[in-house]
């Protein structure tokens, strides 16, 4: 509860407009896993990411897709100064599940997923493999 009171007054903090989206910094901000980018590289989309979770009504959004539907991860800034933020985790079979985790356990797990050279979902148990790709974006939590 406390948490949504404070993401609802940092909504209201920033307004955010439709069409300011496509030029916004974060807009561009998306990773498939796997992917070719070294992983310098990964740290550093990731503290990008964290600097536009700090400053703007955005969160990172995390989605993989296996033979039992798909799962997505979310981080959402808790507060002002970032050091805490929401995990939502949400899984088709299961639903949403939620916890509060530190700015240093968001960056070390994207890194980790986004370093990756399998998805998520691949499981060679199953006769029928996955072949999409995750997918990893920053949107508006009004998106998420």
């Amino acid at each position: 509860m406390h948490s949504e009171q404070q993401q609802h007054a940092r909504s209201n903090d920033r307004p955010l407009s439709s069409s300011n989206q496509s030029n916004s910094p974060w807009s561009n901000l998306e990773l498939t896993v796997p992917n070719d980018r070294h992983r310098t590289s990964i740290v550093a989309f990731v503290e990008c990411v964290l600097v536009e979770l700090t400053h703007e009504d955005v969160g990172a959004e995390y989605v993989s897709s296996n033979v039992w539907g798909t799962k997505r991860t979310q981080f959402i800034a808790a507060d002002d100064v970032a050091e805490t933020f929401c995990k939502r985790h949400y899984d088709e079979r299961l639903g949403w599940h939620e916890t509060t985790v530190s700015r240093e356990s968001v960056r070390n797990e994207l890194i980790d997923r986004l370093s990756q050279t399998d998805p998520l979902a691949t499981d060679r148990s199953h006769s029928v493999p996955v072949e999409a790709s995750d997918v990893f974006c920053v949107k508006s939590v009004r998106q998420l």
